[in-house]
C-alpha cells in the first residue's frame, strides 16, 4: 500500500519542494514496482542505516539542516489539503512545531503519568508544554525548532529505538519551543491490510519505559 501514500503525497494542493522516501540500505532490493514508477512524478527514493522509526527525521535533518520539515507516516492515506494546512497553521505560530493530532502529557505527583491514560485526539492551540504531536497524520517541524542533541543517535538508539515521536518532543521543549494542533479535524484512513504489523501496536506499552528513560536523562 505504500505507492497509494506516496501518490497522496505527490498531488497536495500545494506541492511541497521535495516528497522524500527514507529506506534502509538493506531494502535497496524490496521496493515495489509501483514505488519506484513514482520517481517519475517527482519521489526521491534515498537510503539510509536502519535507524527504525528515526529514518523519516534523522536522515532528513542532516542532509538538509536549514529545510522546514514534513513527515508522514507510510500506511495512510493523506487528503489533498493536508499539508496547505499545515503551513497555515504554521504561518500562524511561527517557529514553533504543528501537528494534526496531538495528546496531552498528564503529571501528578509522582511525575508523569502512564501513557495510555493521557488524552487522545485534543485541540489545543495554545504554547502548553504539554501538548504531546504524534506523527501519524503528519507533523510540521520548522527550521530550528529542535535542540541540537536531537542528532545524536547513540542516545536516542539508547533511551527510545522505537519511539521517535518521545524523543522529538523532549528535543522541541529542550529548545523552548512547544507543539501545536493545525485546527484541523480528520478521521485516520488506513489502507485495507496495512496494521497487520504496525509500530503502534508494541509503542502501547513501550512507551512508558522509553519515556523513563528520557526523564532519568534529561
Amino acid at each position: 500500500t505504500l505507492h497509494l501514500t506516496l501518490k497522496s503525497l505527490l498531488t497536495q494542493s500545494v506541492r511541497p519542494d521535495r516528497v522524500i522516501l527514507w529506506l534502509a540500505e538493506a531494502d535497496k532490493n524490496a521496493v515495489p514496482p509501483a514505488v519506484a514508477a513514482l520517481q517519475r512524478d517527482g519521489l526521491e527514493i534515498r537510503y539510509c542505516d536502519d535507524l527504525k522509526s528515526f529514518k523519516k527525521i534523522i536522515p532528513t535533518l542532516s542532509t538538509f539542516p536549514a529545510a522546514d520539515v514534513t513527515t508522514a507516516d507510510d500506511d495512510l492515506y493523506y487528503w489533498s489539503d493536508w499539508l496547505k494546512q499545515l503551513l497555515a497553521a504554521a504561518d500562524r505560530f511561527q517557529g514553533n512545531v504543528v501537528a494534526h493530532r496531538l495528546h496531552r502529557v498528564v503529571c501528578d505527583a509522582q511525575g508523569i503519568r502512564p501513557y495510555r491514560e493521557w488524552p487522545q485526539n485534543i485541540l489545543d492551540q495554545t504554547e502548553d508544554p504539554r501538548n504531546f504531536a504524534t506523527g501519524c497524520l503528519g507533523v510540521f517541524y520548522p527550521a530550528g525548532c529542535f535542540h541540537p542533541d536531537v542528532l545524536d543517535r547513540n542516545a536516542f538508539m539508547r533511551l527510545c529505538p522505537e519511539a521517535d515521536d518521545v524523543w522529538l518532543y523532549w528535543m522541541v521543549r529542550r529548545n523552548s519551543r512547544f507543539e501545536l494542533h493545525s485546527g484541523h479535524q480528520h478521521e485516520q484512513v488506513n489502507w485495507p491490510g496495512s496494521q497487520a504489523v504496525s509500530l503502534w501496536k508494541q509503542n502501547r506499552q513501550g512507551n512508558d519505559v522509553q519515556i523513563e528513560a528520557m526523564i532519568k536523562t534529561y
